[in-house]
């Protein structure tokens, strides 16, 4: 029995593949002005968090 390889590829079309990257990791935030970021104080020890649960 053999062990398993991962599939090796060469990318032969640079331009083609960096565009796609691109594409794939583009991402929209839509950021509400009325959010409060910052929590409210829990009353609890140690370290606060950073923002709101609604952030």
């Amino acid at each position: 029995m053999s062990s398993w390889a991962p599939t090796r590829y060469k990318t032969t079309n640079w331009p083609s593949y960096n565009d796609s990257l691109k594409q794939r990791g583009s991402l929209s935030f839509w950021f509400d002005p009325e959010m409060v970021w910052a929590p409210p104080p829990s009353g609890k020890r140690g370290r606060q968090q950073q923002f709101s649960d609604a952030a």
